[in-house]
């Protein structure tokens, strides 16, 4: 991002960039198909003030990213019992407050990027604290909570966020807490 000093006018229009980004990203289906003229006009604004924030559509998507990894993985996960369960119950709360963007980013065919950045962040924050025997282990684990989450955001399961977050609290005990 560009400004340094960012004010109330600015978190309005960068809110709004991001929210109109994420619509066009569910129609366009790939980041490629999204021209910064589309997004302005759509969003009611001017090429200069998408400018004064971003020098393109990439830079754009990658702050995005970068913004939801921070507040989904910003602390150390210690593992027990209650510490996984809170840990995954902090990931499924912000996925439920930001659910409709998600559900736009994640239909997008562009998800493959995000989802490797997403998994390398879950990986390392278990695997810090269990022995390097579980390698698989987290592996699978990982794998198969990312692919849950995006199943959920494409419509492709009936399940809640908050039954898939029981679920992977219940599978995460079993594989790392047993």
């Amino acid at each position: 991002m560009k400004l340094k000093c960012i004010n109330t006018s600015s978190k309005r229009t960068i809110n709004l960039i991001k929210k109109t980004f994420a619509e066009l990203v569910e129609e366009k289906r790939e980041i490629k198909n999204i021209t910064v003229t589309e997004l302005v006009k759509r969003a009611g604004i001017t090429r200069g003030a998408f400018y004064s924030h971003y020098d393109n559509i990439y830079e754009l998507a990658n702050e995005f990213q970068e913004e939801i990894i921070e507040n989904i993985f910003d602390k150390e996960l210690p593992i027990s019992e209650n510490d996984i369960n809170k840990y995954f119950d902090d990931i499924f709360s912000y996925l439920e407050k930001n659910e409709n963007i998600y559900s736009k980013l994640l239909t997008s065919d562009d998800t493959m990027i995000f989802v490797k950045r997403i998994n390398h962040k879950m990986t390392t924050a278990i695997s810090r604290n269990l022995p390097p025997n579980h390698n698989l282990d987290v592996i699978f684990f990982i794998e198969g909570t990312i692919n849950l989450i995006i199943k959920y955001f494409k419509g492709e399961i009936n399940e809640s966020l908050q039954d898939i977050n029981k679920y992977i609290q219940k599978v995460a005990s079993t594989f790392f807490l047993s």
